[in-house]
């Protein structure tokens, strides 16, 4: 047996999981997508993500232990507010059991939103990244 097919789609991505994980990410995805309806989904580093404006705005994933969200830079930004959270550099985890709030995640995109439009565009079209 060879290697697990990497996903193209975020369903794909999302069929693999455990009913629990699926559940969780299901639910992240609906509110990234409603705090972010322009975005457009896509897989970014074997992950499912939203870009905007052709910028990587999020992602997520699940792994063997937890969940994670990736919203970047602003995790920094708003440290403060995620102290009851397991944080480290762009990565917030949680257990799908214990999903993040849907508050918390509409502001993590909205910071991104923000934060990714006041980035400046490179030579070639690329942002960078923040």
């Amino acid at each position: 047996m060879g290697p697990k097919p990497k996903p193209k789609t975020i369903d794909e991505y999302l069929a693999a999981l455990n009913d629990d994980q699926r559940a969780a990410l299901e639910k992240l995805r609906k509110i990234i997508r409603a705090a972010a309806p322009a975005a457009e989904e896509c897989i970014s580093y074997q992950l499912p993500a939203f870009r905007l404006d052709g910028k990587l705005l999020v992602a997520f994933g699940a792994w063997a232990n937890h969940c994670a969200f990736y919203p970047g830079a602003v995790v920094e930004d708003l440290k403060d507010e995620l102290m009851d959270y397991d944080i480290s550099k762009g990565t917030i985890r949680f257990l799908s059991d214990s999903p993040l709030p849907a508050t918390l995640v509409r502001k993590l995109v909205k910071a991104r939103i923000a934060r990714n439009a006041a980035l400046p565009r490179h030579a070639g079209g690329a942002a960078r990244r923040g």
